[in-house]
């Protein structure tokens, strides 16, 4: 196993890493490999990755660019989509500025028509996202991924072999398992650390571009750990905190923090900067790469699809494993499919897995930061 440098050192070199990959890309940019920028969790990274590209997540969450940004968009609009955008428009973001290709999708309304504004200054490609999880949603998902795979060919003049598929399918269920099994060190009580070290892996393995090197690193890290808890080294008992909602990062790690500060412990994320972007790999044997793609990313339970049955299927397991004492459920502003779901988020979690819940609504400005502190004193005090 690869020897690793002192934990504290290591989940503060992920905390940097999207800072640190600006340089990365760079790089790449200069060796003549492609760059594909996304936006979402159901992006089907094997592919870009099958055609040689490098993909790197696009989603800012900074309020440094959100006056630039609601010059075009209106002030109320979810933060997520005016920072993107914002860092997009005035080129403060490498990331935007070496993509070769954006790749955004049919989640949401906002996004969509930012997706219109981005293409008057970058190359744009939209794939039509399902609003369900049914039959027809596979079939149709499926057909946009070969849509897009041929796309790629075409604009990176390349071949795209369904044997490079199935290596990329291999690699990327290989990085998925290694970040899980990560995150469920988080399942032991009393919890080995604070969610905030967990979460700086999660969130900053998405910027490590060397994939082999990443999933190693983040094996070391799990075994370091498991070594350490095997020797006492844990936290003392604290009040155990799910996270559910919107993609934490950046200015709404925030939330974390408030959790932590105040005498709980964050042990899971259920957001798709946590679990649903891990949790369930692609089916290695199907023969039909495509559909086991598909079928894998559609499973994805996030709020635009209607019904939404995956959400609570896995919030409900992560309870139980993780031993939650309690859900906070985070919400950005005018993120209007997540804030309708809260209430049959909050019932669940209240009748039938029987613990206390709290929908908090946030920005990336740090203006709620005191009033996080003392609605999150008054929750964990209550558990």
């Amino acid at each position: 196993m690869k020897v690793i440098k002192d934990l504290p050192a290591v989940f503060d070199e992920f905390a940097e890493q999207r800072k640190n990959s600006f340089l990365a890309v760079k790089k790449i940019k200069e060796n003549g490999s492609p760059v594909v920028g996304v936006f979402c969790t159901y992006f089907p990274q094997e592919i870009a990755m099958a055609a040689g590209a490098t993909v790197v997540g696009l989603c800012s969450m900074s309020d440094e660019t959100v006056g630039e940004a609601e010059k075009t968009l209106p002030r109320n609009l979810c933060p997520l989509i005016k920072s993107s955008y914002g860092f997009a428009k005035t080129d403060k973001c490498p990331f935007f500025y070496f993509s070769d290709l954006i790749v955004g999708e049919t989640t949401c309304d906002g996004k969509k028509k930012m997706y219109e504004y981005l293409g008057e200054f970058k190359p744009v490609y939209v794939m039509e996202l399902p609003n369900s999880q049914s039959e027809s949603g596979k079939k149709l998902w499926k057909e946009e991924i070969i849509r897009f795979k041929e796309y790629l060919e075409e604009k990176f003049e390349t071949t795209i072999t369904e044997d490079a598929i199935k290596d990329a399918i291999v690699l990327r269920n290989e990085e998925r398992q290694a970040l899980k099994d990560l995150s469920y060190l988080m399942a032991n009580e009393p919890a080995p650390m604070l969610g905030q070290d967990i979460f700086k892996v999660l969130y900053g393995a998405g910027y490590k571009f060397d994939k082999r090197e990443s999933i190693d690193q983040i094996k070391a890290v799990t075994e370091t750990i498991k070594k350490d808890y095997a020797e006492g080294k844990m936290l003392e008992h604290r009040p155990r905190i799910l996270i559910t909602g919107c993609p934490l990062g950046g200015a709404t790690e925030k939330v974390i923090k408030a959790i932590e500060d105040n005498g709980g412990v964050v042990v899971g994320f259920e957001n798709c900067s946590g679990m649903k972007s891990i949790d369930e790999m692609v089916d290695e044997t199907n023969p039909d790469v495509y559909q086991a793609l598909a079928d894998r990313y559609l499973n994805i339970g996030c709020s635009c699809m209607t019904p939404n049955p995956n959400r609570y299927k896995l919030l409900g397991r992560m309870i139980d494993e993780f031993q939650a004492d309690a859900v906070v459920d985070m919400v950005l502003q005018a993120c209007h499919t997540y804030n309708v779901e809260s209430f049959g988020i909050k019932r669940f979690v209240n009748e039938e897995k029987g613990i206390p819940y709290m929908s908090i609504e946030t920005d990336y400005s740090q203006a709620d930061v005191g009033q996080l502190n003392t609605r999150m004193a008054a929750f964990v005090e209550m558990l």
